[in-house]
């Protein structure tokens, strides 16, 4: 309630320099429209700044430069994201000829980009899922049979190529044998040439 009043207090005044977007513990992310005025008759020029909310306030980081007046509401656009998150102030000052000069500020400003903004709950909508019994027929329902379902298609396995370098029972059967018949040969080869040298 506090919070609109002074809205609207700062609409409708007659204050030449005035922030009037964003407002006391607003929580800023990304973009964000700096709204305000500075209707002077003597204007110089103006500077959009801000500082930390902890700070004593003269540490001041400049926004933006006006060397002239703006006849908009929209004053400037500040990337809140080239900041860390935290607590800031922002001001309006706004330089006359005299070498004098007006503010106004802003104070107790959020910047939350690292936090998720609050997200709309999402409520399960009237829509029916028809699931089919495994030993049910396709097209038709369990809970009424006017409704069709679609049927559950379930994925076949396929067979994969033989191995070319796998090795069966009846090929390692045949490698024994050959392998002792070849042994068999070289032995008795062996022992016919030992008796013709005995027999020499």
């Amino acid at each position: 309630m506090l919070k609109a009043f002074l809205i609207l207090f700062l609409l409708f005044q007659d204050t030449p320099v005035a922030l009037t977007s964003p407002q006391t513990e607003e929580t800023l992310r990304g973009q964000v429209e700096i709204q305000g005025k500075m209707d002077l008759p003597n204007f110089s020029s103006a500077e959009l700044s801000f500082a930390y909310a902890s700070d004593s306030g003269e540490n001041w980081f400049t926004i933006q430069t006006f060397p002239q007046p703006v006849a908009g509401p929209v004053l400037a656009t500040w990337d809140t994201t080239s900041v860390t998150d935290g607590d800031y102030s922002l001001r309006l000052r706004v330089f006359l000829q005299d070498g004098t000069f007006q503010d106004d500020i802003i104070s107790d400003l959020k910047i939350r980009n690292d936090e998720l903004p609050p997200t709309a709950t999402v409520t399960p909508t009237d829509a029916v899922f028809n699931f089919q019994p495994l030993d049910q027929p396709p097209g038709t329902s369990a809970a009424s049979e006017g409704t069709p379902t679609p049927a559950i298609i379930y994925p076949t396995s396929t067979l994969l190529p033989v191995n070319p370098a796998s090795l069966t029972v009846s090929s390692i059967v045949g490698i024994f044998w050959r392998s002792a018949l070849v042994i068999l040969i070289l032995f008795a080869f062996f022992s016919l040439i030992l008796r013709l040298r005995k027999n020499t």
